[in-house]
């Protein structure tokens, strides 16, 4: 039968057009999707069967007659709240019946961010979570907290990171490179941001129990997007733009620096020498570099391109998806960051409904030489004003004129070479049959590969010629392997029983990781051009070769039940067995349970208070474990000798020690007013871990430092978070949505008995956070000496770690975003503020020293002692600094990202022959609120560090 063109508007009940209506012909490949006007057109014959669909509102079908219009309206379902599906690892749930805390991101929120990682895209959107970013070069890894600290090893801490099923090894892959001072390697890099769809954080017990030992410090779920059964749709997005360091420190100028220079040997009473004052005798008076812009001063470019294609019909959908990212560097010198990535998912389900089956695979390769000299901030804040220049005129390394100084020319190391290159392979199968009705066997098979080559190139020419005679051309030499495999069969079974429904699951996971490293070093090149090449290096030395297997083993459980559509409990538990632990401790058992009170459906309330839309009363409580310790713990250890061969013991065995344990316990109500146009949820919760995996400090005569052990030490981290999200405007051509979360974390070592006899008396106090400083206690300036002073608390007429007793709390007292999403005819505009309460420090006032200082150190020189390069000004100078002094208030609020996107109209683009097309800007950390006087608050200790650029990125989205 012919076809005709069927155009119509996709309407709510009152009026307002529905953009995003999925529309498709029953049976077929052929599907659209209605524009920011609700507008749709579409290819169909008489008696085909039309289906339209839209989150929150009632699937409509109908059938193609001659008179049909094509106009629609769309009825919303009777809880919008069922018809959000959220990821809960093993099985789905929604907002309305879950149990547990999950927070979710879409992709709408996170795609078009110039960022490397998808961690660092989360910054101010979920409560509780935590994201820190470590340095200032792309690809190094972010700290991620989901609800705090939980343990004494920094290993201990990690989330688990889950990708489409497939559990991926989340500590941070080690380098040779400026990337180990900046966290190491981040194992999310390669992923494609245009390839998620959804990221879901697991946090309270209810939630991660059922992940047992690798969910005691929460769960990070990332869904990678699908095909959907319409007609092919191709889509490119791309994007350019530019990236800077946002912010300066305001330092002395040149004659400021020369003045107090001066002052400082008429106030010692010492003549300037060209030894001691080759600032002022030696160096040109009237030169002014601000090396702030010579060191981080560049703009960096940033590229992004991703092509995607995807369909299907009824039983078989596709996707496939490729992208480039490139992004530069805003430091001196040739240095980039790429990264090429690939992804394919198909999903088939025979005619019968009885199998289904979802592959699912990405691949990527990234390519980082944005590592090739070590200090890249430093002497920005610290070089005088009026040093020499860092080049010669033909482009070698100015040495001449750093001669007469105690400074080495800063660039040192400037023509090193570093190139690190990962390939990272991730896929899942997922299988699921249909035994009968209501029981399905379900087999998750997964497979991950990460593979990593690091070369570093060190030749003699980056280094002072006068050393020449002891340094050699070099190069550093790393490979990292890891690979694992997964299995995990699972029995599901959902049927009616009594009044509810009744959910219950079973499974089992068998898991295996392998990791391998290889280092070395090779020296005495003859040429530069051989570097790397280690046929031809004259040495190498230093090699090592680490190895370790990893096996995990569990089986699991789940019972759901959802009683007369207001009760719900769900109970999950856990076996787990870990090779880290010895024979006698192998096993554990995890578990929790989550209950909810749907308190709108009682029908008293209905009648009472008409304007709640729904009212959620919730809780849980549960155990989960943690084995992030390292392979082998238990056992004895030993190493070859160097030479003719010989074994030395490294570790003693303690085969009894077993797994930390993480108590879990929330309290939470949500609330929706006004046929859901204000949402409101509250969130109360208390985790304590205890049986802390620590080093078991050894007297020396043991000839060892410590054994791994369980000690006594409970860690607790309790907290407030509240999330706000209201729908303002409403209308046919106006829609304006807000979101707001916060958190109030608190952490503290609740007990540690014989913490002072410990290797950690000097980090840790019993009552405070993890997170703390030991500081000694200014107590003002000696009014004879002018200098800085302390309490001395033991009174033995020095200062060290007895003194310190000032307890600096460097956690954030509370932090979060506020997203509003605001849609006008064709334009959409979103931004998100994110806030942060904290104390950072604030060093260069050390005025008199060779250095430059801040400038506000002239303006409050009644606040810093006398000027002077005395010994003891400079030992006063150091000790001031690990006071409490130089702490200040560093909380900042600052505009996180901003996105402007066009939809052009549907009589332009359908000329071309697309069929939607979007030209969008992009900014990320455009502007800062802070009385922080750093270069960034979010790196807020001594001020001189910064982890965030400024980016203004534009591009153009084509579907067609």
């Amino acid at each position: 039968m012919q076809q005709q063109q069927i155009s119509g508007t996709v309407k709510d009940q009152e009026g307002v057009p529905i953009p995003g209506v999925n529309v498709i012909v029953s049976g077929s490949s052929t599907g659209t999707m209605s524009n920011l006007d609700g507008e749709y057109s579409i290819y169909a014959s008489v008696g085909d069967t039309l289906v339209y669909s839209y989150i929150g509102f009632k699937t409509f079908i109908v059938q193609v007659t001659e008179t049909f219009s094509g106009d629609i309206t769309l009825h919303a379902a009777v809880d919008a709240l069922d018809e959000v599906i959220i990821n809960a690892g093993y099985y789905n749930t929604t907002k309305r019946e879950r149990t547990g805390n999950i927070s979710r991101v879409t992709a709408e929120e996170i795609e078009l961010q110039p960022v490397t990682s998808p961690l660092q895209a989360l910054q101010g959107r979920m409560a509780g979570v935590e994201v820190i970013p470590n340095g200032n070069i792309p690809g190094s890894a972010s700290t991620i907290r989901i609800r705090g600290t939980n343990s004494l090893r920094e290993e201990g801490n990690f989330p688990l990171y889950i990708i489409d099923g497939v559990p991926i090894n989340s500590i941070p892959v080690d380098s040779n490179s400026n990337l180990t001072f900046n966290g190491g390697i981040d194992p999310l890099n390669t992923l494609n941001l245009s390839n998620i769809e959804s990221i879901e954080i697991l946090k309270d017990a209810d939630a991660t129990a059922i992940y047992g030992s690798r969910g005691a410090n929460g769960v990070v779920l990332i869904t990678t997007k699908k095909g959907i059964s319409a007609r092919n749709n191709i889509q490119i997005r791309a994007y350019t733009g530019y990236s800077e360091v946002p912010n300066r420190v305001d330092l002395l100028g040149t004659e400021e620096y020369l003045n107090v220079r001066r002052r400082a040997f008429e106030n010692d009473d010492v003549e300037p020498t060209v030894g001691n004052a080759y600032d002022l005798l030696v160096w040109d008076a009237n030169r002014y570099t601000d090396w702030q812009d010579v060191f981080f001063g560049g703009t960096s470019e940033v590229t992004d391109v991703t092509l995607s294609s995807s369909g299907g019909n009824k039983q078989t959908t596709f996707r496939l998806s490729g992208g480039y990212h490139a992004q530069g560097s805003v430091f001196i010198g040739d240095y980039n960051y790429r990264k090429i990535s690939a992804g394919a998912q198909i999903s088939h389900k025979t005619l019968n409904d009885k199998l289904s089956l979802n592959l699912s695979l990405n691949y990527g390769i990234d390519k980082n030489d944005l590592v090739g000299y070590l200090n890249m901030t430093t002497y920005a804040f610290e070089l005088p004003p009026n040093a020499p220049s860092i080049f010669n005129p033909d482009g070698t390394l100015n040495w001449e004129d750093w001669q007469e100084s105690s400074w080495s020319n800063p660039y040192e190391g400037f023509f090193n070479k570093s190139n690190t290159e990962v390939k990272n392979l991730i896929t899942n199968l997922s299988l699921d049959y249909e035994i009968f009705n209501g029981l399905n066997l379900k087999t998750n098979l997964g497979y991950t590969n990460y593979d990593g080559d690091e070369l570093v190139k060190r030749p003699q020419r980056s280094y002072n010629p006068e050393n020449w005679d002891n340094i050699e051309n070099r190069s550093g030499h790393l490979q990292n392997n890891r690979n694992s495999w997964i299995f995990e069969p699972q029995l599901i079974f959902n049927s009616e029983f009594l009044k509810g429904e009744l959910s219950i699951l079973l499974g089992a996971t068998f898991q295996e990781r392998t990791t391998r490293q290889i280092s070395l070093y090779g020296e005495g090149y003859v040429t530069e051009s051989l570097i790397g090449n280690l046929n031809a290096a004259e040495n190498i030395r230093s090699v090592s070769y680490f190895n370790s297997e990893y096996r995990y083993n569990a089986v699991f459980g789940r019972i759901g039940y959802q009683w007369d559509n207001k009760y719900l409990l769900n109970l999950t538990g856990r076996r787990d067995g870990s090779s880290r632990f010895g024979a006698n401790n192998r096993f554990a058992n995890f578990g929790a349970i989550g209950a909810a009170w749907i308190f709108s459906e009682e029908a008293f309330m209905k009648k009472l208070f008409p304007v709640i839309s729904f009212w959620k009363f919730r809780g849980s409580y549960g155990t989960t474990g943690n084995d992030q310790i390292g392979d082998y713990g238990y056992l004895d250890a030993y190493e070859a000798t160097p030479g003719p061969g010989g074994l030395y013991p490294t570790q003693l065995s303690n085969p009894n020690f077993s797994w930390e344990t993480n108590k879990k316990f929330e309290i939470a109500t949500e609330l929706s007013i006004f046929k859901n146009r204000i949402d409101l949820g509250i969130s109360w919760y208390r985790n304590r871990s205890s049986d802390q995996l620590v080093g078991y400090p050894l007297p020396a005569i043991t000839g060892f430092n410590s054994v791994q052990a369980n000690l006594p030490a409970t860690v607790e981290n309790r907290g407030l978070e509240i999330e706000l999200s209201t729908l303002n405007i409403q209308s046919k051509k106006f829609n304006w949505t807000t979101s707001l979360n916060i958190s109030f974390p608190r952490n503290e070592l609740v007990s540690y008995p014989g913490l002072e006899e410990s290797s950690y008396a000097n980090t840790y106090r019993v009552g405070e956070p993890l997170n703390i400083a030991l500081l000694y206690s200014y107590q003002g300036m000696d009014p004879t000496t002018g200098e800085y002073t302390f309490v001395d608390v033991n009174e033995d007429g020095r200062y060290d770690y007895e003194d310190r007793q000032y307890a600096w709390d460097r956690g954030r007292q509370f932090f979060g975003g506020i997203t509003n999403q605001i849609e006008y005819k064709q334009f959409s505009f979103q931004f998100l503020v994110d806030f942060v309460k904290q104390e950072g420090t604030l060093g260069l006032f050390n005025t008199g020293f060779i250095g430059n200082q801040r400038a506000d150190v002239l303006d409050n020189d009644t606040d810093y002692q006398n000027i002077s390069q005395s010994t003891s000004s400079r030992t006063a100078y150091n000790n001031v600094l690990n006071s409490n002094f130089p702490i200040v208030d560093a909380s900042f609020l600052r505009l996180k990202t901003a996105s402007l996107t066009y939809k052009l109209p549907n009589t332009l683009i359908q000329e071309i022959g697309f069929t939607s097309a979007n030209i969008f800007i992009n900014g990320q950390n455009l502007y800062t609120f802070t009385d922080y006087k750093g270069l960034d608050p979010e790196s807020p200790y001594l001020g001189t560090g910064f982890t965030q650029l400024r980016s203004v990125t534009g591009g153009i989205q084509l579907n067609f």
